[in-house]
């Protein structure tokens, strides 16, 4: 039992590091412009100061109140870890990597950042140790709703990128790129990293039978 959590907090923290990464990048091509609750926090750290990932964390935290008192639960101790790792992750990867200028440069950062936040959603999701905050309130709102995931998904990104357009965050193409292709590279992903967590669970349970 104790292998088998080594081994999902192991794809979780993994996750979470990839997926900040891409994030990074993302914010260093953001001549294509960024994600849409990206777009929100780089706003809100352009009119109010601290950094890119503490709003990240602060966001994170008020989502997830909302979410536990709406649902009067507390929820998996993931989701906690999600809202922080991933802002002090995305903060340490800002802080290493160099400033890009050029426009091919920005190119290859962002299409490596989609690629990443793909893949990093695919390993933590599969960890099953909880959402992280978007995810939990979009989840609540259509167990309180019964709207489709689609359209409260779709809902709450739009409304997150005309804030962060308001508060100055930088929209563009990559917006809209990341908004139809990310979802795309996450149902490729998520499978993936399931089976490669189940195998190495399997091969887990026999060495301790066989021990």
């Amino acid at each position: 039992m104790r292998k088998e959590y080594a081994l999902r907090w192991t794809f979780f923290v993994l996750g979470m590091l990839i997926l900040a990464l891409g994030a990074a990048l993302t914010i260093e091509g953001e001549l294509l412009g960024i994600g849409p609750w990206d777009v929100f926090h780089y706003g809100l750290f352009l009119n109010f100061g601290l950094t890119i990932g503490t709003w990240n964390i602060i966001i994170g935290f008020l989502l997830l109140s909302f979410a536990s008192i709406s649902k009067k639960k507390l929820p998996k101790i993931g989701a906690f870890l999600n809202m922080l790792l991933f802002g002090l992750f995305m903060d340490f990867f800002l802080w290493i990597l160099p400033s890009i200028d050029s426009v091919i440069g920005a190119v290859f950062s962002f299409v490596m950042g989609v690629v990443l936040l793909g893949f990093g959603i695919g390993l933590y999701v599969a960890a099953d140790l909880g959402s992280g905050p978007r995810d939990g309130i979009m989840i609540m709102i259509i167990e309180k709703t019964g709207w489709s995931l689609k359209w409260v998904r779709n809902g709450m990104e739009i409304f997150v990128l005309l804030l962060g357009w308001l508060l100055g965050g930088p929209v563009g193409v990559g917006t809209i790129i990341i908004a139809f292709f990310l979802g795309p590279i996450v149902g490729y992903s998520l499978p993936q990293c399931k089976k490669l967590l189940a195998s190495l669970l399997v091969k887990n349970n026999i060495q301790n039978r066989a021990a």
